[in-house]
């Protein structure tokens, strides 16, 4: 990613905690997000968007 920004709200697996603006290194984090709730939720956000993969992914290979 470019530059961080001040406003920019992320969510550290390093550390397992959320971080807004400068942090650990974008590597090891995931977002940017919008706000400190969406970047607490990182983890239950992936996990849903995963789950919504995996079901499209079965639905190309039943058709």
């Amino acid at each position: 990613m470019g530059d961080v920004l001040d406003g920019d709200w992320w969510y550290c697996l390093k550390h397992n905690r959320v971080e807004h603006g400068a942090g650990c290194p974008n590597k090891q984090r995931m977002g940017p997000y919008p706000d400190e709730a969406t970047a607490a939720n990182a983890l239950d956000i992936a996990a849903r968007r995963n789950e919504q993969w995996d079901e499209q992914d079965e639905a190309e290979r039943d058709s």
